[in-house]
């Protein structure tokens, strides 16, 4: 492919920019609240270094998808069952870090051998079967997104709920055990709204390319910021100027949407990264403080 053909490809649908758009509009939405969420739950996988099991989560998500696609299930219902499967076994087994990433790195390749076995099984279209590992922006109907909404709703009053013991357990699980905080009770929870996130994200911006919309946010805010409200909310703008961001600039082209959430996503990391890191240089070059008698 020349350069014409990739400019043709990316901004195409320049033209019909209004008209694209009104087609998409579920999509935005659903692509908003997402980023919200994703970006909400995602400074808790920082906290507690379980951007690992993101990806496994999304393995098995993808698993389930590929399974419902092939019987006939609605796609959406498939991915949920599978993260909901995976959230689980990682929550109950790995209690700790060794054992969990264990366990993912055991779940990963067999979601995903499940989910090439269901895809190479299905006879449908083609662009279905893309679709589960690079996103579609197309494919979120009015009845879809009204599942997806309420699902991240759900998965935002947990979050509200369980938020001040999560917070304690992902900074100091060892204090938080003595202070009689459930901690197992918290993890297990908190694995089920992941499951939860990861398999609406699995439906929007594919199997593959979950992280940019759950792990780069938070991580690009807790390169800027360090407190205990600004981390969240930041990484909530993140998710959703990369989802709404990266969809509004699909709809000018024909390729998939991923490889554009994944490009705003990363570009708003590589700016935090650059201020947090110019922020610390300052921090090092001021003179210490005098000593007073």
């Amino acid at each position: 492919m020349n350069l014409p053909d990739i400019v043709q490809a990316m901004f195409g649908g320049l033209s019909q920019y209004g008209e694209i758009l009104a087609l998409v509009s579920n999509s935005v939405w659903a692509g908003a609240v997402l980023g919200l969420v994703g970006g909400l739950i995602g400074v808790f996988v920082m906290q507690r270094d379980m951007a690992f099991a993101v990806h496994g989560i999304s393995e098995l998500s993808f698993a389930g998808a590929a399974v419902a696609l092939l019987v006939g299930v609605d796609v959406v219902t498939g991915s949920i069952v599978g993260s909901l499967i995976a959230a689980a076994i990682i929550g109950w087994l790995g209690a700790r870090a060794r054992d969990r990433n264990s366990i993912i790195g055991v779940l990963m390749p067999f979601g995903l051998g499940v989910g090439i076995l269901a895809l190479s099984l299905y006879n449908g279209r083609a662009a279905g079967r893309f679709s589960l590992l690079t996103g579609q922006i197309v494919s979120v109907q009015s009845e879809q997104l009204g599942w997806l909404t309420g699902i991240c709703a759900l998965v935002l009053l947990g979050l509200l709920i369980i938020w001040r013991p999560l917070r304690f357990d992902s900074l100091d699980p060892q204090s938080a055990a003595a202070r009689g905080v459930p901690t197992v009770g918290v993890s297990f929870a908190f694995m089920l709204l992941l499951g939860l996130v990861v398999a609406v994200a699995v439906h929007i911006i594919g199997a593959l390319l979950v992280m940019a919309l759950v792990v780069t946010p938070a991580a690009a805010a807790m390169r800027v910021r360090s407190g205990p409200l600004a981390v969240p909310v930041l990484a909530a703008v993140f998710g959703v100027v990369s989802a709404v961001g990266g969809i509004l600039l699909a709809v000018m082209g024909t390729l998939p949407v991923s490889p554009y959430i994944t490009t705003v996503s990363f570009a708003i990391y590589l700016v935090c990264r650059a201020i947090g890191s110019r922020r610390d240089r300052v921090v090092r070059a001021a003179p210490a403080p005098a000593r007073t008698e």
